[in-house]
């Protein structure tokens, strides 16, 4: 736990804000918890417009047309894939995680993260920390172009996490791992102080005390769906 803490604090000056949204119909998206079973039916279903085959290659090609409901269907319905696992890291990520807990980088260091992080992303494509890794590094690069293009992604992955729910006990927020909790602290200029599992397969994250009096001092998240189908596959 300390090591995530630590890297969400290198990444929150690269942060994106999470309702930077370019659609502005998505921006309008009010939150609701998600149907899974639909969502499964549609993303197998051929003839469907959510069919996940459909959904990734408009995804790959950065369409910029993708509605909010089709991000919903991309980011939940990764649960329904044969490679999900909610706790899988990619071998290339422990390449550069050295390089998280550095305040700043060197052109080398850069490349390397680019390198490695790509290749993370190519094996676990909704590793969030990694996105936000790699586009730091564009950035410092001065690869604003293929920044941009990632920052879309990040930016409307988040976006369809937020539509899950209110972060409150009674509408949590639906991820497909639980490090995704603590990049949606991170990008709400918070950071995560403590976790606490509750029943119900709900997480409740504590965050360092808002500058907002009004705002409240922890978020709750969804962990049912992603916990169910770790032990149909893995049985523990």
């Amino acid at each position: 736990m300390k090591k995530i803490l630590a890297f969400l604090l290198v990444v929150v000056g690269i942060s994106l804000v999470a309702g930077a949204v370019d659609n502005e119909k998505d921006s309008k998206f009010k939150p609701i918890a998600p149907d899974m079973d639909t969502i499964k039916h549609n993303i197998e279903n051929p003839y469907s417009n959510y069919y996940y085959k459909k959904l990734w290659r408009k995804f790959l090609s950065n369409d910029t047309n993708m509605s909010m409901q089709e991000y919903r269907h991309l980011y939940l319905g990764y649960m329904f894939q044969e490679d999900y696992d909610p706790y899988r890291r990619s071998e290339f990520s422990e390449k550069i995680q050295p390089l998280y807990y550095k305040k700043s980088h060197t052109p080398a260091e850069c490349d390397t993260i680019i390198k490695y992080a790509e290749l993370s992303l190519a094996d676990d494509p909704f590793d969030l920390r990694q996105m936000e890794f790699f586009i730091y590094a564009l950035k410092e690069k001065k690869k604003y172009a293929r920044a941009s293009i990632w920052q879309f992604r990040l930016n409307h992955l988040i976006q369809a996490i937020l539509s899950t729910g209110k972060g409150t006990k009674e509408m949590p927020w639906v991820v497909t791992s639980p490090i995704h909790e603590y990049v949606i602290i991170n990008n709400m200029g918070m950071m995560a102080v403590e976790h606490q599992p509750l029943e119900g397969d709900v997480d409740y994250i504590i965050v360092d005390k808002p500058k907002d009096k009004k705002a409240p001092e922890g978020y709750y998240f969804d962990v049912s769906m992603l916990l169910k189908i770790r032990h149909q596959k893995f049985g523990d």
